[in-house]
C-alpha cells in the first residue's frame, strides 16, 4: 500500500509519503466582497481569456474535476456541475465536497465558474462548460490514493469528460501500473488530461506524477510579473505550459471566497482554456488540441521546451484563434508508446506465463529437470539471434563432412581395385 505525506498550507489533509496529494495551498486573507473578487482575476486579460470569449465560452464541453469535491450550490457554480461521484468512500455520492476541504470547489471555480452575476464572483476560464465532480480523500483509513485517482479517471471518461483536471501530485516521478490502464483509457478515448506540476512551497522540488505521464499537459506556475514562481511552482522536463499560480482567488463551500496560491489553481485555468479550444475546434483530436495549446504559448526563454517554463505562458486567444497546422500526434508524447517500451518486460513475462493455458494447447508432463525449468526470455532472444549463423555453420560443416566421406570412399574403392 502506498502512503502519502502532508503538503504545507491550510489543506491539512492526513497524507503520508509517496501517493497522490492535493497540489495547492490556501493563503489566508481577509474576506473579500464579490465585486472585488472579479476585479482580482487579472489572468482573464493577461492570458487572453476575455478575448477568446469573443469566439467561445466553452459551451458543449465537459471538464472533469478530480479533487476533493465541489459545492455545486455555491452562487458562482450554480448550474455548472452536471454529474458526480465519490471514489474515496468518505464523500457524497454526487461528488460534493469532502468534509473540511474547500480545495475542489476553488479548483472548479477557476475552470468553469459562472460568477454570481455578470460582474461579480469568480468566473472560470470556460464559464459555459459543464463540470463533473469526482471527489477524493486521502485521509487516514481511506482507500489508497493511487486507486482513487485511477478510478476517478476511468469514471470521468465513461461519463463524457472531454478534459480532465488533476490538481494533485504523487510527489515522485513514477506512477503505479494501475495508472497506466486509467490514463491510457483517457488517451484512447480522446480526452485531454491536464495536471499540476506541484509547488516548491509544499515540498515538491521536481514535477511528480501524474504530470510526468506522457501525453499529459503539465502546468507550472508564474507570478504576476510572469516569472516562474519560487514557491508556487516547480521544474521538470515534462512541463507543458505556465499559468498564474500566485494571488489567485477561488470560491469556497458555503458561498464565500478565498485568496490562494499553487499550481492547483494554474491547472484548472489551463483546463478551462483547453475547453475553449475544444469548443472552438470540435474537429480536433485531443492530441491536436494539446499541440495548439503548446504551439501558441508565449515562449519565455530561447530554449523550448524549457525545464522551468515548458513551451511558455498559455495564451487563450492564440490557442483559440491562431492559424495552426493540425497535428497528428501529441507533442508531449504518447502513454501507449511509453508502455510498449517501458513495460515490455512485464508484458512479455505475462505472455509467457499465460501461454500454456491457451485453448487447445496441451502441455506434456515434464520428463526431465531441464524440461521443468522455465526458459528465460533473454535466452530465447539470444537463441533467435544466433540461430541463423548456427544453421549456416552447420550446413558448411555437413558439406565438409560429406566431401571428406566421399574422399574416404574413393580411397577405399581405389585400394580394393589394386
Amino acid at each position: 500500500m502506498t502512503l502519502v505525506r502532508p503538503l504545507a498550507g491550510a489543506l491539512a489533509l492526513a497524507l503520508g509519503v509517496g501517493a497522490a496529494s492535493l497540489a495547492g495551498a490556501v493563503v489566508p486573507a481577509a474576506p473579500a466582497h464579490a465585486d472585488s473578487i472579479r476585479d482580482a482575476q487579472y489572468w482573464l486579460d493577461s492570458l487572453g481569456i476575455r478575448e477568446a470569449w469573443q469566439t467561445t465560452r466553452g459551451e458543449g464541453v465537459t471538464i472533469a474535476i478530480i479533487d476533493s469535491g465541489i459545492d455545486a450550490g455555491h452562487a458562482d457554480l450554480r448550474g455548472a456541475v452536471i454529474d458526480g461521484t465519490d471514489v474515496s468512500g468518505a464523500g457524497t455520492s454526487s461528488g460534493g465536497p469532502v468534509a473540511g476541504s474547500s480545495h475542489g470547489t476553488m479548483v472548479a471555480s477557476l475552470a468553469a465558474g459562472r460568477g454570481s452575476s455578470s460582474t461579480s464572483g469568480v468566473i472560470g476560464a470556460a464559464p459555459d462548460a459543464d463540470l463533473l465532480s469526482i471527489s477524493l480523500s486521502f485521509g487516514a483509513g481511506e482507500r489508497p490514493g493511487d486507486a482513487q485517482v485511477a478510478d476517478g479517471v476511468v469514471w470521468a471518461v465513461d461519463h463524457g469528460a472531454d478534459v480532465i483536471s488533476l490538481s494533485l501530485t504523487r510527489n515522485q516521478l513514477d506512477w503505479p501500473e494501475s495508472w497506466d490502464d486509467a490514463f491510457l483509457y483517457a488517451e484512447q478515448n480522446d480526452v485531454v488530461v491536464v495536471a499540476a506540476a506541484g509547488n516548491r512551497g509544499s515540498g515538491t522540488e521536481q514535477v511528480g506524477a501524474p504530470a510526468t505521464i506522457p501525453g499529459v499537459l503539465a502546468v507550472g506556475g508564474i507570478d504576476r510579473a510572469g516569472r516562474a514562481s519560487d514557491v508556487a511552482s516547480t521544474e521538470g522536463i515534462t512541463i507543458g505550459v505556465m499559468a498564474p499560480s500566485e494571488n489567485l482567488v477561488g470560491a469556497v463551500p458555503g458561498g464565500g471566497h478565498r485568496y490562494w496560491q499553487g499550481t492547483s489553481g494554474a491547472t484548472p485555468i489551463v483546463a478551462g482554456i483547453v475547453a475553449l479550444v475544444r469548443a472552438a475546434h470540435p474537429e480536433l483530436s485531443a492530441a491536436a488540441v494539446v499541440d495548439r495549446i503548446v504551439s501558441s504559448a508565449d515562449a519565455v526563454t530561447s530554449t523550448v521546451p524549457d525545464p522551468q517554463y515548458g513551451y511558455g505562458v498559455v495564451d487563450a486567444a492564440a490557442a483559440v484563434e491562431a492559424s495552426i497546422p493540425i497535428a497528428t500526434s501529441n507533442p508531449l508524447g504518447s502513454l501507449e508508446e511509453w508502455i510498449s517500451v517501458h513495460r515490455r518486460g512485464d508484458a512479455e513475462a505475462r505472455v509467457v506465463e499465460l501461454e500454456p493455458a491457451r485453448a487447445g494447447v496441451a502441455r506434456a508432463p515434464a520428463d526431465t529437470v531441464m524440461d521443468a525449468l522455465p526458459v528465460p526470455s533473454w535466452a530465447l532472444t539470444e537463441l533467435a539471434r544466433v540461430l541463423p549463423g548456427l544453421l549456416v555453420l552447420g550446413g558448411v560443416a555437413l558439406g565438409l563432412a560429406a566431401l571428406a566421406l566421399a574422399g574416404v570412399l574413393r580411397f577405399v574403392a581405389g585400394r580394393r581395385t589394386q
